[in-house]
């Protein structure tokens, strides 16, 4: 492998720049979808439905985890990308020095106060009756692990900040595969059942930690931290807190969106419409990955460029980025617009769920081609550091727009308008977004030396 430098993000032209850090973190979101479907599969056929419920239990702290992994991830990594490109490398290491005492101090606090309250915090979840026993199995042991996964979450950012995509891939791709072949040998071999499943998961994570430990510690990174570095720093702890706060909101946002719209369908089509909403929730993560993938790749390059003062190379990335985000896009618009039902067939036989499906999920992805400026435009404000903004753009889409929408909507038009909310407040967020990013550029991206 050729030897990369940080370096790279200020000197490589863009558009193949921007490629180089997009594939690789497509490939890793496409496999770890792929991973969350094929997973359910393998243990919903090898132990049973009650299995599926018992994991779906646990996933809200597994998800909580990793977002907060993620957020001091996400927050720390504008700091260090800028901090490289201002080439002030003391900076950047006590950025990610700072992070990884964040990481432990987070994790396992909330690692323990699962454990003791586990007893009460299942149930809370919805693991009562037959499914309280095996989701506290699952639970206890995926809990030991859960400190693994944040520092897998929160290292994968920082390397990807580093301009280092393909090791970001890999550090995505080993939990994957690593899952799918310890549920093989847990479950169907073993037959170790539930605590085979929770292992299985537990393993994996621990695979990948190993793989990023080695990264931090090899020639590639260059990062070198030493205790000094641990020491955590007011003013970097509270960069990183306000930055990561966006990733928090949006997980959070996200969350109260699904179960805000269940309960809003079910009033309307019961069970039917819940089931047409999954399948368009399974297919918004699967057929949108290289969207997010070049908006993952994006953020490294603009915010190095940005702490390096090369701001033509900033405004660059940003067209450039969202030139092939929309293009991406406007393909995933065309497959979806013609072979809804096709897709919808994919997940299941039901009539009454592939009758309604198909026009819904027209409605949801109606404007998938002019939603690559809203992504863009938010992470852009992420990348270098302006915190406010950054949460505000990516709050506009779903908390600000698509909610108070998903309720004055239906009043005229029934279940259609909670559909209808998709698309008008994806078009109603972009033009926002596209106004402050606009005046964003013609104020402060240009180049002063």
């Amino acid at each position: 492998m050729a030897n990369v430098s940080s370096q790279d993000l200020g000197n490589e032209p863009i558009g193949k720049l921007l490629i180089r850090q997009a594939v690789p973190a497509s490939i890793g979101i496409l496999v770890m979808s792929l991973n969350i479907l094929v997973d359910t599969i393998f243990v919903g056929n090898w132990i049973g439905s009650t299995a599926i419920a018992a994991i779906n239990v646990v996933l809200p702290v597994s998800f909580f985890i990793a977002a907060l992994g993620m957020a001091i991830g996400i927050g720390g990594s504008s700091i260090i990308s800028r901090a490289l490109g201002a080439d002030n490398t003391v900076k950047a290491l006590k950025t990610f020095g700072n992070q990884l005492t964040l990481t432990l101090l987070f994790t396992v606090s909330f690692a323990v106060f699962g454990l003791v309250f586990v007893d009460t915090l299942i149930p809370a979840f919805g693991g009562k009756g037959n499914i309280f026993e095996p989701a506290k199995v699952y639970y206890e042991i995926i809990l030991y692990g859960v400190p693994i996964l944040g520092f897998v979450m929160m290292g994968n950012t920082v390397i990807r900040a580093e301009g280092k995509p393909k090791f970001a891939m890999y550090a995505m791709l080993i939990p994957s595969v690593g899952n799918l072949v310890l549920d093989y040998v847990f479950i169907s071999i073993l037959d170790y059942g539930m605590a085979g499943a929770a292992w299985a998961t537990t393993g994996s994570y621990i695979a990948a930690f190993l793989f990023i430990f080695w990264y931090f510690l090899s020639d590639n990174s260059e990062l070198k931290i030493n205790l000094s570095h641990f020491k955590l720093e007011k003013s970097i702890v509270s960069e990183i807190a306000s930055l990561g706060f966006v990733t928090l909101a949006r997980q959070a946002v996200v969350s109260v969106t699904f179960l805000l719209v269940n309960n809003a369908l079910f009033r309307f089509g019961g069970e039917t419409s819940i089931t047409a909403y999954a399948i368009v929730g399974r297919m918004m993560m699967f057929v949108l990955f290289p969207v997010f993938g070049i908006t993952q790749g994006f953020i490294p390059i603009a915010g190095f460029n940005y702490g390096a003062e090369k701001y033509e190379r900033v405004k660059e990335s940003i067209y450039t980025a969202i030139k092939y985000a929309t293009i991406l896009g406007t393909i995933v618009f065309i497959g979806l617009m013609f072979f809804p039902e096709i897709i919808t067939r994919l997940f299941t036989t039901d009539a009454d769920v592939i009758r309604v499906t198909p026009n819904n999920m027209r409605w949801a992805f109606a404007a998938v081609p002019i939603l690559a400026l809203q992504l863009i435009g938010a992470a852009y404000f992420q990348a270098v550091g302006k915190a406010l903004p950054a949460l505000l753009l990516t709050l506009t889409r779903q908390a600000i727009f698509f909610i108070p929408l998903m309720y004055v909507l239906p009043l005229y038009f029934g279940e259609l308008g909670i559909w209808m909310a998709f698309p008008i407040s994806d078009v109603l967020s972009t033009i926002v977004t596209g106004y402050f990013l606009n005046r964003e550029i013609k104020k402060t991206l240009v180049d002063k030396r």
